[in-house]
């Protein structure tokens, strides 16, 4: 089944959250922000983390997703900062100036690429002389560990193991992801291991209702609603807590110097 990113009711799937304070203070160890005055974000998606780039003080960001739909959400969410635009564009080709920006994000971006070489062709061409590439995504490994109240993404794969293998083959590996910056040029690479709290709820219910509408999930477009509803039925039960439930994802964070 799966998502289709260019479908209107997916507008603004991306665009419900905000990014946390344990990404933003990863961001903050990793980078001397106040020396970015521009940044890309490739694959904003609804401009999450956009929004969040701005917020920690860089001077201009620009998104940039392949879905028109994604980016009529994006710019919506956006309307109150002036300086974040956004363009139409991929990561092989965004057609954006050679050389231009301090920081080239791409977050939850390269599971959906099998190419990485040419994807990280383009970002090395993009980013200025000494300045910096973030990639954020998950590793086969970050995909496969135990559902408990914070890890709630954990409970899908127990329960439908078939979709344990889509997922880990549409991950990459870290070794891959490093030799593959090494041999387009970039350097100074670090991996990182991120447990980021995605969202808090106040009750289960509230949970619950996110699951239901596959709020930003793209992995749950796998699911028919039969089986989602079985999925909500084996989360509800599962879950030893009922308020306050912070739900946190396990990342890898490459971060790579041009």
């Amino acid at each position: 089944m799966g998502i289709d990113f260019h479908s209107k009711k997916n507008r603004i799937t991306y665009t419900t959250r905000n990014a946390d304070n344990s990404w933003i203070e990863v961001m903050k160890g990793l980078l001397p922000i106040e020396k970015i005055s521009n940044a890309l974000d490739i694959g904003c998606g609804g401009g999450i983390y956009s929004k969040a780039l701005s917020d920690m003080g860089v001077d201009s960001v620009t998104g940039v997703d392949f879905s028109k739909s994604i980016l009529e959400g994006a710019r919506e969410n956006c309307k109150e900062y002036k300086n974040i635009s956004f363009q139409h564009g991929n990561a092989f080709e965004t057609n954006l100036d050679s050389e231009s920006y301090d920081l080239l994000l791409e977050r939850a971006l390269i599971h959906h690429i099998e190419d990485l070489r040419s994807c990280f062709i383009e970002a090395f061409r993009l980013v200025k002389d000494n300045r910096y590439y973030i990639i954020q995504d998950r590793t086969p490994g970050d995909c496969l560990l135990k559902g408990n109240d914070s890890h709630i993404r954990g409970y899908l794969f127990e329960l439908f193991p078939r979709l344990v293998e889509k997922e880990t083959n549409r991950r990459h590996r870290s070794q891959l992801v490093m030799e593959t910056l090494k041999e387009v040029g970039f350097k100074n690479i670090e991996e990182i291991k991120l447990w980021e709290t995605r969202r808090v709820y106040d009750n289960k219910e509230q949970l619950l209702k996110d699951l239901s509408e596959r709020t930003g999930r793209s992995i749950l477009h796998e699911l028919n609603d039969k089986e989602l509803n079985l999925l909500i039925t084996h989360i509800e039960k599962s879950l030893s807590i009922n308020t306050n439930i912070i739900e946190k994802d396990r990342w890898t964070i490459w971060k790579a110097i041009k």
